[in-house]
């Protein structure tokens, strides 16, 4: 029997790129796109086009709906929260403006909840063949400045992925979070010219007393690095449709060239040691009396 997916965010980027692979692998892909939003996806085939706004409660029971009469009793086999946004909320926590951050939280953290509660149902049809990818970030590890409540949202997001790992054991629905590093996609393109837009938006007292040691790093080392290490969408998606393929999965899977040595890391360093290498890395300079 045909095998069934639901994807958030899969108007552009990886997730776009995800529907069609699964798609020509024979899965029945429905594709959650966000209203209005211009995409290249359009329903034939093995791809169903579900319009979907994460941010709203009862945008996502609506996508829940019309998934459920789509499968017509059947139950949902693999479901892939990788809806996100980067560019909001961007700058030193000192200066974050809390009505972005709160934007920020409500696509990123409390959007993958609200897909997460409104599909569980569906997936429990399909238990113990059903299962869940929770799209995190290779934040969680580096922890880069400048970018403290995308970072935290990333956090949250594997905690959920932890608590599922628990709660949904007994239904044998594994659960994990792809920790994917930097990609070259479109909310990761002129990382350079954005970066020092949001800088340039950041209160000048707060840019006075950072700039001296943290404006290189934000506005240079960072975007340099992820130009220089950042995989391209289409090697993202391949390591990803290996972890689907895996037969058992682990809490977290790293996605990526720049990323997966930051995992080999985390299991050998302690967490001061790998701070202190991430500081040295991003050329975070240490405070002189």
């Amino acid at each position: 029997m045909m095998k069934s997916v639901f994807l958030t965010g899969a108007n552009i980027g990886q997730a776009n790129l995800l529907s069609k692979k699964l798609a020509e692998r024979g899965w029945k892909v429905f594709a959650g796109v966000l209203p209005g939003a211009p995409t290249d996806l359009v329903s034939g085939g093995n791809i169903t086009v579900i319009e979907q706004d994460v941010s709203s409660t009862d945008s996502v029971h609506k996508s829940a709906e019309a998934v459920t009469a789509a499968l017509q009793g059947q139950g949902l086999n693999l479901l892939m929260n990788v809806a996100g946004v980067a560019n909001i909320a961007v700058g030193v926590i000192e200066a974050v403006d809390l009505d972005q951050m709160q934007r920020l939280f409500n696509i990123n953290a409390f959007g993958q909840f609200r897909v997460v509660q409104a599909f569980l149902p569906l997936l429990r049809k399909a238990a113990p063949d059903a299962r869940i990818i929770n799209y995190s970030s290779g934040a969680i590890l580096a922890n880069p400045v400048g970018a403290g409540p995308y970072n935290m949202t990333k956090h949250a997001i594997h905690g959920m992925t932890l608590t599922l790992r628990h709660e949904l054991a007994p239904f044998g629905i594994q659960v994990t979070s792809i920790i994917p590093g930097g990609v070259l996609t479109a909310m990761s393109a002129n990382a350079h010219e954005n970066t020092k837009i949001t800088w340039n938006k950041q209160p000048e007292a707060v840019r006075k007393v950072y700039e001296p040691h943290l404006g290189k790093v934000m506005m240079q080392v960072l975007p340099d690095m992820l130009e220089k290490t950042g995989s391209s969408p289409e090697q993202a998606v391949d390591e990803a449709l290996k972890i689907i393929d895996l037969k058992k999965w682990k809490p977290m899977h790293y996605v990526g060239k720049d990323v997966k040595p930051m995992g080999v890391m985390r299991r050998l360093l302690s967490d001061s040691q790998l701070e202190r290498l991430m500081r040295s890395t991003f050329k975070i300079p240490s405070y002189k009396a």
